[in-house]
């Protein structure tokens, strides 16, 4: 079936030196919005259905990302080409297969190299490889595992396993990928892209899009020079642009609460017990309405679980009934402490927190810098949210760790960062951080 799209059209010139690299690793790396994945997924696609022996095996660090990244990404190239009649797409297993040939595309975590060092593909050979969103791994050697697997498998003459990594770097310099993408610029057999949005020329992105982009590079330069221009800025000491934190002195007359979140951090006998009453508003503000915070530090009588939890519930039915908004989420740690107070709390009053699964600290981190970059994150000016304020205002990384690939923040007065950690990581979608 010939494909009759104009691909001129669909690939920003800034890619014909990578593409038609006779490299057979290829690493595109850059800012977010430079289209290097729609780039790799067409190609991939237009290569796929050039080989009738061809595989392509596709991969994130953990599996349960697939479905909404590579999966969708590859699914959407197929309707792009206008070739989708030729496929049939499967979700369990992930999995897009060739009707005529039986070839596939398939896909995988990364979660346990060795599983996929025994892959067996039913029908010819692994032809391509992608690793997304590369610097997700721990390591080089974590992915070397799996592609060597690949690699080292004899083709039919002509035919050779080609690799392509995408990824945006890291702001910290000292992390294993930046050393290793600068060292493979100048190694035979490697070709090593960087792109950002600014190599649009084809205007394949929205102006809605490129309005978001020039909000964040007015409120955060150095974020913007990061996250769109993808330039390894470094740590920095202060962890937060403080100047992002937004007072208000009352909730916004032109505005009204969408959704009330909660999201709490707890220490019982050792550290401070914080909790957060936060709304998410129809104009898309995200605003601190309301801060509990009890510190057993020079406590002579530290409060028990069964009164932390009295505390804690008499804080949410307050709040709930100044908006007149019930809890869209009630987002907690996983910790082992916050289960103590977890099941005080459902003992006396038959209900839950969501016990957020937490990322590097790092990667959560991050997403509280993605939502403040956007300049929408408000603070109601009372006395209860000082607390939340100053912590932000102080939190900071180690300096000790900063040149490390495993920056660590300093663990003190950190209880109201955590908790807006657990409310942002948890509600990620409706804040609109997902993309």
């Amino acid at each position: 079936m010939e494909i009759n799209v104009d691909l001129d059209a669909m690939i920003n010139p800034h890619f014909d030196y990578v593409l038609y690299s006779d490299a057979l690793n290829k690493v595109l790396e850059g800012g977010r919005g430079s289209t290097k994945s729609s780039v790799i997924s067409l190609q991939l696609v237009l290569d796929f259905l050039a080989d009738d022996q061809g595989n392509a095996l596709i991969m994130r660090k953990v599996a349960n990302t697939i479905g909404l990244s590579v999966y969708e990404q590859i699914k959407w190239a197929i309707y792009e080409l206008h070739v989708e009649r030729q496929f049939i797409f499967r979700t369990s297993p992930y999995r897009i297969t060739h009707k005529r040939t039986g070839t596939a595309f398939y896909f995988s975590g990364v979660d346990d190299p060795q599983k996929l060092k025994s892959i067996i593909i039913a029908k010819g050979y692994v032809r391509w490889l992608w690793f997304e969103e590369l610097a997700e791994f721990e390591s080089w050697a974590e992915i070397d595992m799996v592609r060597a697997s690949f690699t080292r498998k004899k083709l039919p003459p002509g035919k050779h396993v080609e690799t392509f990594y995408s990824y945006n770097p890291p702001k910290n310099p000292y992390e294993w990928i930046n050393d290793w993408a600068e060292k493979r610029r100048t190694m035979k057999g490697w070709y090593v892209d960087h792109s950002t949005y600014l190599n649009d020329e084809l205007g394949l992105l929205s102006d809605d899009y490129l309005d978001e982009i020039e909000v964040i590079k007015q409120n955060d330069y150095d974020y913007y020079r990061w996250m769109y221009l993808g330039e390894v800025i470094g740590l920095g000491t202060n962890i937060y642009n403080a100047k992002l934190l937004h007072p208000l002195p009352a909730f916004p007359d032109d505005d009204y609460i969408k959704n009330l979140y909660f999201s709490q951090d707890t220490g019982q006998q050792v550290s401070a017990t914080t909790e957060l009453c936060i709304a998410l508003t129809a104009k898309g503000r995200v605003v601190l309405l309301d801060t509990y915070y009890y510190s057993p530090v020079n406590q002579s009588v530290k409060k028990p679980p069964s009164e932390l939890a009295t505390a804690l519930y008499e804080f949410e039915e307050r709040c709930q009934k100044q908006w007149g908004k019930r809890a869209w989420k009630m987002s907690a740690d996983e910790a082992t402490s916050d289960y103590a107070i977890d099941h005080e709390y459902f003992r006396m009053y038959n209900r839950h927190w969501h016990h957020v699964h937490k990322t590097e600290k790092t990667a959560m981190i991050d997403h509280v810098q993605d939502l403040l970059a956007t300049g929408r994150f408000f603070y109601l000016s009372n006395e209860a949210n000082k607390i939340f304020v100053s912590q932000h205002q102080k939190y900071q990384w180690d300096g000790k760790t900063v040149k490390t690939d495993k920056p660590k923040v300093i663990k003190v007065d950190d209880h109201t960062c955590d908790a807006f950690m657990y409310f942002v990581l948890d509600n990620l979608r409706d804040l609109d951080l997902i993309w």
